[in-house]
């Protein structure tokens, strides 16, 4: 049974809408897209190549999905260590709307009840089946307790505005740390196993 492990981008006050460019995500008025690239240096590079290395299939949300189509289909370069996975095993789309996968191969679109399709996904994949991006998709997975493995990488900057990875009303969840570096650009990258529900002391005196 394959591990699903979600990679995500957040900001210091928890932002993930949009890190990849202006025009990537600027729904609900959000005007400051591009905040993780100015951090893309060696080791960031060198962490995601080591997390792509590990892929299985992908399971993408729709606007991810959107986003990724439109641009690693035309990275055809056979050594690209991110284009060669994406472009070369499975991915799987939660859409509620018609998708036309046409344009990148081997895309399939789920519509079923998302805690059925995910769960038997998990069983037939080799390897993890990875989440990147698609922060709503992402919520709803750790609601559900399907997420397995997350990779947080929280970028030096604060924005004030956007959407946010753990919103007001998130299901608690405990995590175990299991890892950790920070590149030279000042990016935490830390990862988490899942560990079931938070647990709860007192510093009272008696």
């Amino acid at each position: 049974m394959g591990k699903l492990v979600v990679t995500t981008f957040v900001t210091l006050d928890g932002v993930y809408q949009a890190p990849g460019g202006p025009q990537e995500d600027p729904s609900g008025g959000f005007e400051q897209g591009g905040w993780s690239v100015p951090y893309g240096d060696e080791d960031f590079g060198r962490f995601m190549t080591e997390v792509f290395d590990r892929a299985g299939a992908f399971l993408l949300g729709r606007r991810t999905y959107d986003i990724f189509a439109s641009y690693w289909p035309k990275v055809t370069d056979p050594h690209d260590p991110i284009a060669g996975r994406l472009n070369g095993l499975p991915k799987y789309v939660v859409s509620a709307t018609d998708l036309d996968t046409s344009g990148w191969s081997r895309t399939t679109t789920l519509t079923g009840d998302l805690a059925e399709e995910v769960t038997d996904l998990k069983q037939s994949t080799e390897g993890q089946l990875q989440v990147h991006g698609s922060g709503a998709l992402v919520q709803s997975l750790l609601g559900l307790d399907l997420v397995d493995t997350i990779h947080l990488l929280t970028f030096p900057v604060v924005l004030g505005a956007g959407r946010r990875l753990f919103p007001e009303g998130a299901v608690p969840t405990a995590f175990r740390h299991t890892g950790g570096r920070v590149t030279a650009a000042g990016v935490s990258v830390q990862s988490y196993d899942f560990a079931g529900r938070p647990e709860y002391g007192s510093y009272e005196l008696p």
